[in-house]
């Protein structure tokens, strides 16, 4: 599972939420943060990337052998909303 979005969109947030169900207070995500997370005996590999604008074009590094992808737009960024759009088809466009 990887888990991109833009910087500041909460993405270590949901991480840390699914791996430890309790909210933590987070720094930027410089490269990425791995947890596995068990959910009905079942093993998920949970990769939050970061989504600063220099590490973005790093994100095709981490598609092959992904199985789900966690996309997490901050709603409240407006400005930013048509970024995260444009972030999204690029990674729908790649070809694994």
């Amino acid at each position: 599972v990887i888990i991109v979005g833009l910087d500041n969109a909460g993405k270590t947030t949901i991480l840390y939420q699914f791996s430890m169900n309790e909210v933590v207070h987070t720094s930027p995500t410089i490269g990425s943060n791995v947890e596995e997370i068990v959910v009905n005996n079942t093993r998920f590999l949970m990769w939050d990337i970061g989504g600063q604008e220099s590490l973005r074009s790093s994100w095709n590094t981490y598609y092959t052998n992904t199985e789900f992808v966690i996309v997490v737009v901050d709603s409240t960024d407006r400005e930013r909303i048509s970024v995260t759009k444009e972030e999204l088809y690029k990674m729908l466009a790649h070809e694994v």
